[in-house]
């Protein structure tokens, strides 16, 4: 790094910038087959979906995606044809560009990103003009764009992730990726489940929590000295544990609840595994019904089916949710057994998804170190 000489460059004389014609994501019929839908969401690559054809051609593979409102801050390399929700920009190599693959449009997007992360959603995101005109460095030899050094780097930075990978693996127990019969059985059975409506204000109460005397900007955001417990906002980012406090007696110390925002442009929910406090905008909730302690799957399970009624982009800024007082009344739909929840299919079938996930990083892993 320390030889490496640098140039600045317009992201307008690297990439030919436009908006993308979109489709309204709120109309969407998502089907099995198609072509990829690309949505303002961090998951997946930003593919929400596969959609019919329309009657336009998708964007072009091999090209860059950039979202433009504010809190949606994702930038992504789309490797396949792909139609656009609202407030995404294209970007798509320039001649100067000589070399272009995933290696070299990752190293470019981590340029990109921190650009689109400058914007917050009270702000409204940022101009055509201003990512066209935005500039960025990047390595340069003999005048020219030093792609092997690109390359080279993004493959350190790889082998780094896929060493403390397999590290993690290892020490979670959790390479084993067989499913058992009963998760085998559920799997099997998953379109015959029977499922029931429930209201969340049944379901769960919200825990009083002590009143942080903090301001976000005063707090550290990684542990350093006494501040190591992680508290809540409203921010989507690491679950929205983004700034740490001191650990003290005067603090309510949660763990094992799920999280929600109160005030924010996208209302996910969390579970949160690990001590925490609330600091703003943002509130937890446990599980009461029938005075049953919910084991960690079965939260999880419980957290996918809140945010199929909080975690909607109809939701934001302008069009608020609102707090636990409207959420509660909401309904969602859990598996049932005589009437009641079914814990043991909750617990079973989470065990059995993040087994078929844990399979493909395995595998990745192995492939990798091959």
């Amino acid at each position: 790094m320390k030889s490496v000489k640098w140039g600045l460059f317009r992201l307008e004389d690297l990439f030919d910038i436009v908006g993308t014609k979109s489709l309204d994501s709120n109309a969407i019929d998502f089907t099995n087959v198609g072509i990829n839908f690309v949505g303002r969401t961090f998951e997946n690559n930003g593919i929400q979906g596969k959609i019919q054809r329309r009657n336009f051609e998708p964007n072009e593979s091999f090209t860059i995606t950039a979202t433009v409102i504010g809190n949606y801050k994702y930038v992504k390399f789309q490797t396949e044809p792909y139609y656009c929700s609202q407030n995404i920009n294209k970007l798509t190599p320039k001649p100067i560009i000589k070399r272009w693959n995933y290696k070299i449009a990752y190293y470019i997007i981590s340029s990109i990103q921190k650009f689109v992360s400058l914007y917050d959603g009270q702000q409204g995101g940022y101009k055509l003009n201003d990512i066209k005109n935005h500039k960025i460095q990047l390595p340069i030899i003999n005048s020219d764009l030093d792609f092997k050094f690109m390359e080279e780097f993004i493959s350190v930075v790889e082998a780094e992730r896929v060493s403390e990978l397999e590290a993690y693996l290892l020490a979670t127990g959790i390479k084993d990726y067989t499913l058992s019969k009963e998760e085998e059985k559920v799997l099997d059975k998953f379109k015959n489940i029977e499922w029931g409506e429930f209201r969340l204000g049944v379901l769960f109460e919200k825990i009083k929590t002590k009143k942080l005397s903090f301001k976000a900007e005063e707090l550290q955001k990684q542990i350093i000295g006494e501040y190591t417990l992680p508290c809540l906002t409203s921010s989507f980012k690491n679950q929205g544990l983004n700034y740490f406090v001191p650990k003290d007696d005067g603090i309510t110390i949660l763990k094992n609840v799920i999280s929600i925002p109160s005030n924010s442009d996208i209302y996910r929910a969390y579970f949160q595994s690990n001590e925490f406090t609330v600091l703003s905008d943002a509130y937890a909730i446990r599980w009461i019904f029938n005075g049953v302690k919910l084991l960690p799957n079965q939260y999880l399970f419980a957290v996918q089916c809140i945010n199929k009624v909080t975690d909607l982009s109809i939701y934001s800024y302008k069009n608020k949710l609102g707090g636990w007082n409207v959420v509660k009344n909401k309904y969602i739909q859990l598996p049932i057994k005589n009437d009641n929840p079914d814990y043991e299919i909750m617990d079973t079938l989470i065990s059995a998804i993040q087994k078929l996930l844990i399979k493909d990083l395995v595998l990745y892993v192995e492939r990798k170190n091959k």
